[in-house]
């Protein structure tokens, strides 16, 4: 308990040493070791990762969850160490609705039908949505955690020491410079005089008789008195009990005199009043202490520097890794895109196909132009993220004769220009072979399969998928 008690009040006196230089830098009344060019760079950027981590990691928690209740809850179960619950997406429970409304309408009516295949639409986006978001957590979400509540903490900590190393080694340069100043002040003061006590009180009692010294000088002196020369005064002039006032004072007693004798220097410098080289040598020692101290204080400050200049540059490897989690995150993102986007073409030619008959080119210009796809990217993201080729089948309905490309004549309704997204092999003479970015012109004709269109470049004529075009207002 006692040495627990020192600890206490050796770390309690360190404290306020440190408050002491960090109050007297604030307002300009201490030095201040300045640290060098690279290393404030390292702790700036250090400072601006993790800030940006932050950042980034909040939005993209905002990006996959936008339900902030919902997030908050996955806070708790994880702080917890519980696992976290499986939620429904939004694409999943539209798609529920969607299907206990066709039931309750009617399946069999068009509205029904139609309502059961966006609901199986929706439900394969909102599968997706889930893949994607898991993938996300895992590749990307985590990375950027165990980097703020790993790694940060760690540089946060050891930043924190060098701090408290920098204190201490200005407040012993501090404390050294003091002592310097006072040995020097001491040194400058051996020759002048120092001021000496004038007069020593002389006590003379009369029931001990003793010689009262002959004073040369009978002129009145004001003399002050110490107080402690006063309280011996008082307590000299009280009489004593009544006990010892027999035993001590056979003869009775009487109050004291008391004499003033005043001092000469040859007295006062033999009676040791005078302590210059103790004072000295009492300077000397405590410059040799605060050298010793700041020596100490220099080597801790260092090693304290040298270890937190490894974590900071460190961080060059934490953007390498963020780099990777990146480029996974993005892959992930774009396989998700790309599912959505198929199973939206699918949903579409669904539609397209059974209400051509009713609402002729319905869909015709309504497909979004797609990214053509990239060579980096996995055999299954470039297989999702290319257009799908419509059969040539639909055409003609049954039972009718093909039609003849050459008696085709352009709709009364007009024709629109189209920019020809992706490059084309026509499969028979009745398709026209396309180049990426060139213009054409378009139009469609009752009847036929909303995800063709008939292409005019020149006199050349033929089908041409839709999904390879961008429609020009």
């Amino acid at each position: 308990m006692d040495f627990n008690m020192k600890k206490l009040a050796s770390d309690a006196g360190i404290f306020f040493t440190r408050a002491v230089q960090f109050t007297e830098e604030k307002f300009g009344q201490a030095e201040k070791t300045e640290l060098d060019a690279h290393f404030e760079n390292l702790l700036a950027r250090a400072d601006s990762t993790k800030n940006w981590t932050e950042k980034i990691l909040r939005q993209t928690e905002v990006l996959l969850q936008p339900n902030p209740s919902a997030r908050v809850e996955e806070f708790l179960y994880e702080k917890l160490d519980r696992k976290v619950p499986s939620r429904v997406t939004n694409g999943e429970l539209l798609a529920q609705y969607m299907a206990e409304a066709a039931s309750e309408l009617g399946p069999a009516t068009p509205y029904g039908k139609t309502l059961i295949k966006v609901s199986e639409a929706e439900k394969l986006l909102g599968a997706a949505e889930r893949d994607f978001i898991h993938t996300a957590s895992i590749s990307f979400l985590t990375p950027l955690r165990n980097f703020l509540e790993g790694d940060w903490k760690t540089i946060a900590k050891e930043r924190r020491l060098l701090q408290n190393r920098r204190l201490d080694l200005d407040a012993c340069k501090a404390r050294l410079k003091k002592a310097k100043a006072a040995e020097a002040k001491a040194t400058c003061e051996g020759d002048v005089s120092i001021p000496v006590p004038r007069a020593v009180l002389l006590l003379v009692c009369p029931s001990h008789p003793q010689t009262v010294p002959d004073f040369q000088e009978t002129r009145p002196r004001n003399y002050i008195l110490s107080a402690s020369a006063s309280a011996t005064l008082d307590d000299t002039s009280r009489p004593p009990p009544r006990a010892k006032l027999k035993e001590k004072h056979p003869g009775g007693w009487r109050p004291p005199c008391f004499f003033l004798l005043p001092l000469t220097p040859s007295v006062t410098q033999a009676r040791g009043c005078l302590s210059l080289l103790e004072d000295r040598k009492l300077w000397n020692d405590e410059v040799d202490k605060a050298e010793q101290e700041l020596r100490v204080a220099q080597t801790e400050f260092d090693r304290q520097a040298e270890v937190t200049r490894l974590l900071l540059e460190g961080i060059s490897s934490t953007h390498v890794n963020h780099l990777r989690c990146l480029h996974e995150f993005i892959k992930s993102q774009t396989i998700y895109y790309a599912q959505g986007y198929r199973h939206m073409l699918d949903l579409q030619k669904q539609l397209g196909s059974s209400q051509g008959a009713i609402f002729p080119g319905t869909f015709v210009g309504t497909t979004e132009p797609a990214s053509p796809p990239l060579s980096s990217t996995s055999p299954t993201t470039a297989a999702a993220t290319m257009p799908v080729v419509p059969t040539v089948a639909g055409l003609s309905p049954p039972g009718e004769a093909a039609l003849c490309l050459e008696e085709v004549a352009p709709p009364a309704s007009g024709t629109r220009k189209a920019r020809v997204l992706y490059d084309y092999e026509a499969a028979d003479s009745s398709e026209l072979a396309l180049l990426a970015d060139e213009l054409i012109t378009v139009y469609s004709l009752p009847g036929m399969d909303p995800d063709w269109l008939i292409g005019e470049r020149g006199n050349k004529k033929g089908k041409v998928p839709v999904t390879y075009l961008e429609l020009l207002s």
